[in-house]
């Protein structure tokens, strides 16, 4: 999956780790049809939370940015976040007889609330290419898992959510991210960036949220 040599060096540097996120049993549970129902539904009203504080993320980060291009393709993903993806957990969870009111006061599950927490203090503590590194695998890890289900899924029960993220309007997204992270390691850190003694530490955010990512998918399938 092309989304930039700084993903590519992030991922290959999660190890196993990226593996137990993108081929998890919640994601394959949706590719073949056999994840319960009540699961994908428990997962859907925690990931419309998880959207409310990654959003509020997004918009943090561009007070973290150092130039207007920065700040422009923060706002373009918040906008992404607000008015697409969260359409989308509204519509499913509409259909099951769940308003918009009622997933607003979704209860966070620990593991949820660990995760967004994590998110906001990278950006809180640290600086723009911490919350980079801490948003990629939500980010780029949805493409890739929906770029891959698109191609094998062999049911249809949850290819809504799969046309959703496999769709060359979220991979558009995907690559514009990858793009922005990419600019703005090179930017701050040279075009030797793979070198930097800054690299480790960014590798450990983008690694420890992808774990989190993993426990997310758990979640599901152990909070139904």
């Amino acid at each position: 999956m092309k989304y930039g040599s700084s993903f590519a060096q992030f991922r290959a540097g999660a190890g196993n780790v990226w593996q137990e996120y993108v081929s998890h049993r919640f994601v394959t549970g949706m590719g073949d049809g056999t994840l319960p129902r009540a699961a994908f539904l428990y997962y859907l009203k925690q990931d419309y939370v998880f959207l409310i504080h990654f959003s509020r993320a997004w918009a943090l980060a561009v007070t973290k940015a150092d130039t207007v291009d920065e700040m422009r393709a923060c706002t373009a993903t918040l906008n992404a976040l607000i008015n697409e993806e969260l359409k989308l957990h509204i519509e499913l969870c509409g259909r099951e007889g769940i308003d918009e009111a009622t997933l607003f006061a979704t209860q966070e599950a620990p593991q949820n609330l660990v995760y967004t927490r994590y998110v906001l203090d990278a950006g809180y503590s640290g600086d723009f290419l911490d919350m980079l590194a801490a948003l990629a695998p939500c980010v780029l890890g949805y493409g890739e898992i929906g770029a891959s289900l698109g191609a094998s899924a062999t049911s249809d029960i949850y290819r809504e959510w799969i046309n959703a993220y496999s769709s060359s309007e979220y991979q558009d997204v995907c690559g514009e991210f990858g793009v922005l992270m990419d600019n703005a390691i090179h930017s701050r850190l040279g075009t030797t960036a793979e070198h930097s003694a800054r690299m480790p530490a960014l590798q450990k955010r983008f690694t420890m949220a992808t774990s989190l990512e993993v426990g997310f998918w758990q979640m599901g399938i152990e909070g139904a």
